[in-house]
């Protein structure tokens, strides 16, 4: 874990900073830089380490003892509902993020009353 928040997300964090310095970007929140620099899909180079930034601090975010697991309540009913099951979910799910080229990164996505895996750099991008 230390490699991997001391070197490799900390050079996101480094070459965003250096990627928004002067530009429009700057003083702009990290979720501003992303939904703008997303631009419709026409991404601009500030995207990719901006999104970087937000996974790996959702993801530090996410982190407990114990966590993980089977969810309950609504979450497990939508998922049992637009997948079938939680296992079928899971499958779904793992080959969303293994088949991402590059960053690995899948989101659980809800839109439009519907639950689903996505293959997205960033869940404002999904």
């Amino acid at each position: 874990l230390e490699f991997h928040w001391g070197k490799h997300h900390r050079a996101y964090v480094e070459n965003l900073k250096k990627q928004v310095v002067g530009s429009e970007l700057d003083g702009k929140s990290l979720e501003e830089i992303i939904v703008t620099s997303y631009n419709k899909g026409d991404i601009l180079p500030a995207f990719n380490n901006a999104a970087q930034v937000w996974n790996h601090d959702f993801f530090w975010e996410c982190m407990k003892p114990g966590g993980g697991g089977k969810p309950s309540g609504e979450l497990l009913e939508l998922i049992e509902r637009d997948f079938g099951s939680f296992e079928k979910f899971l499958d779904e799910f793992k080959a969303a993020a293994a088949t991402q080229f590059g960053s690995g990164w899948a989101w659980l996505a809800y839109r439009a009353s519907k639950l689903n895996g996505e293959n997205a750099e960033n869940p404002s991008s999904a």
